[in-house]
């Protein structure tokens, strides 16, 4: 139940920060950094996947983490939905936005430029490329070799921000060069032509889910309650501690998915784990717990939801009016045009989804992908 509430929590983080009223007015914590540094709207994704691996240790223990031709179909098959929902997603909101702006009126003309700016890669696509190879990753190498495994991949990719201005935040990083010749500019999300799901940031990636499967297996070989708080207490401070320390070389950076941002962000959702074994299953503390609960055994499903709510609000009209605009405006007249009104926004969006989440949950109907 702890890992469920803790998917809960960042899907139910992930839709207030991806769904404010306004992006003029926004609370300073909901924010990404702009670029070097670290703020708890950065931990909110990168929690997810470390859920996502800790995840996986359990659903492929039932194979005895070996790799056959039937669990590669298996996890080629997720890999693919998941990809293909992500990309389904990029289609839908560019040809919603690109309807419902166009100023020529063409429909057939607004299509056509909306589809020729698709976005190739996406949080979606991240977590499908992630649990793809993580997942071949960990049924074929021996798990005592995944820590020298993870090293090895954040190290490479460390080598590789400093030998290609990878702290830069322009197109000569060597991450933009990548993705523009590769995906194209047009195809990409274009943050000073810098796409925080990039190409090369994929590497690091999986090594954050393969991070959260070696937690995973902390958590499930140790029986003992104690011994298992203990050992993942004491992984995720260390995880913490080196990432901190390290950033002095390294700067911690989401938008690079920097070696630095993968051990801080790790430590740090082992910790926020440590806690909610503690408190759920070590004291059997479940009272409040059911509101995290029912977004977390739904998560994928809640987090695409909040996406296709966010689009239609924002692209249906009534009377001239876009729904977006009857709702915030209907809360800034009690509130004011401010950071309260854009954050009270995010939360009926947040409320409606949790609305249809719980009506999943009580009839026991999980979304996989």
């Amino acid at each position: 139940m702890a890992l469920d509430v803790l998917r809960g929590q960042t899907i139910a983080g992930m839709i207030i920060v991806n769904t404010p009223g306004s992006w003029e007015y926004v609370w300073e914590p909901l924010r990404h950094a702009e670029w070097n540094g670290l703020t708890p709207t950065d931990m909110v994704f990168p929690s997810f996947m470390f859920a996502m691996g800790m995840a996986m240790y359990i659903s492929l223990r039932k194979f005895n983490f070996t790799l056959d031709g039937r669990l590669l179909r298996k996890i080629l098959k997720r890999t693919a939905a998941i990809f293909l929902v992500g990309t389904a997603l990029n289609v839908f909101a560019n040809c919603a936005y690109g309807l419902s702006y166009s100023e020529s009126g063409d429909t057939s003309q607004a299509l056509s430029e909306a589809l020729e700016r698709i976005r190739t890669l996406g949080v979606l696509q991240r977590l499908a490329l992630c649990y793809g190879i993580g997942g071949i990753i960990v049924t074929s190498v021996n798990h005592r070799h995944l820590p020298k495994l993870i090293a090895a991949l954040l190290v490479g990719y460390a080598i590789l921000l400093f030998a290609g201005n990878g702290f830069v935040y322009g197109p000569e990083n060597i991450l933009s060069v990548v993705d523009c010749n590769v995906l194209g500019i047009d195809h990409i999300y274009n943050d000073h032509q810098i796409d925080p799901e990039g190409v090369l940031s994929t590497i690091p990636a999986i090594a954050h889910v393969l991070t959260g499967f070696c937690f995973g297996k902390i958590c499930i070989e140790n029986k003992d309650m104690s011994v298992r708080l203990n050992k993942l207490f004491v992984a995720g401070s260390m995880c913490l501690l080196a990432g901190l320390l390290l950033q002095y070389v390294c700067p911690i950076n989401k938008k690079v998915w920097s070696p630095t941002f993968v051990l801080t962000t790790c430590g740090l959702a082992a910790l926020v784990l440590s806690l909610l074994l503690w408190h759920i299953d070590a004291n059997g503390n479940k009272r409040g717990m059911r509101v995290w609960n029912v977004i977390g055994v739904n998560p994928l499903a809640c987090y695409i939801l909040s996406d296709i709510v966010a689009v239609g609000f924002d692209t249906i009209r009534i009377a001239d009016r876009t729904i977006h605009d009857i709702v915030y405006q209907s809360v800034a007249t009690i509130t004011g045009d401010n950071a309260h009104c854009s954050f009270i926004y995010a939360l009926i969006v947040l409320t409606i989804v949790w609305g249809i989440a719980d009506v999943l949950y009580r009839r026991n109907i999980y979304i996989k992908l």
